[in-house]
């Protein structure tokens, strides 16, 4: 599934890398190359992110599923054991 920015996020991503180039690199970048940073990451960073969180998701939920019976539980025919 390809990732998809949405534009207001898209400048802001932009502005992000353009600061991180001059005030850690010191260098000043346009547009352009923070566009090409951007893409870059996106299209060979951000998969392995991505792929390393649903992994996490799946045994968050995986774990929570297995104890889904001990969090769930009620007891059962207890209403003449109440009085």
């Amino acid at each position: 599934m390809p990732i998809k920015i949405d534009p207001e996020t898209e400048r802001y991503l932009l502005d992000s890398i353009r600061r991180f180039f001059a005030e850690e690199l010191d260098d000043d970048i346009g547009d352009l190359k923070a566009a090409t940073v951007l893409e870059f990451c996106v299209r060979e960073v951000a998969p392995s992110v991505y792929n390393s969180a649903i992994a996490d998701a799946q045994t968050f939920m995986e774990r929570a599923v297995t104890d889904l019976g001990g969090v769930q539980f009620q007891p059962e025919f207890d209403y003449w054991k109440r009085r």
